[in-house]
């Protein structure tokens, strides 16, 4: 995986961006065991990408790295799945919203607001839904060259938002 230093993004001057490429789906898994290494309770990751992108294997990636109980996979049926810590971490809720259309008000009977303080909590297709929730989180976008089922390389762009990610060496994550 490459990745240039964390700039801060111009478009909003309270976020740190950095961007990275993962050649592989094993790749992508990694990063997301290195990105759990940076999170902690209350921290709110968004995840956002084409069907296929890689976001349920960077969350894969996040519960082993944050050591949770229970197999990672998608929760598009269900819509929020809870994967309990096996050591003194924090659980992580790991929500699919494709199904969901609305803001906020949508997902308020998810309770995320409630579980936030205590755990990781990880929307996949939650841009527009959820940022209510809190001034910081982390955004990662995920994109593949559409079309092409072969390629999997990714480009991924980790911005930080808000205090909580003001100091945080996302360049890490390229390591």
């Amino acid at each position: 995986m490459e990745a240039p230093a964390a700039p801060r993004n111009p478009g909003d001057p309270g976020a740190v961006t950095a961007e990275i490429v993962v050649n592989s789906p094993e790749q992508m898994q990694e990063l997301g065991r290195r990105l759990a290494k940076l999170l902690r309770a209350g921290d709110l990751v968004m995840l956002t990408g084409e069907l296929g992108a890689g976001k349920t294997t960077m969350t894969r990636g996040l519960g082993e790295g944050l050591g949770v109980r229970g197999a990672v996979t998608s929760p598009t049926f269900v819509i929020a799945r809870v994967h309990p810590s096996l050591g003194d971490g924090p659980p992580l809720v790991h929500v699919d919203a494709y199904r969901l259309g609305g803001g906020l008000d949508e997902m308020e009977d998810l309770d995320l607001d409630v579980s936030l303080s205590d755990s990781v909590i990880v929307v996949e297709w939650g841009e527009g839904k959820v940022e209510e929730l809190t001034d910081d989180r982390l955004h990662l976008l995920i994109h593949r060259a559409v079309g092409d089922t072969t390629d999997e390389v990714r480009h991924v762009v980790v911005t930080g938002v808000g205090e909580r990610w003001g100091s945080v060496d996302l360049g890490v994550l390229s390591a």
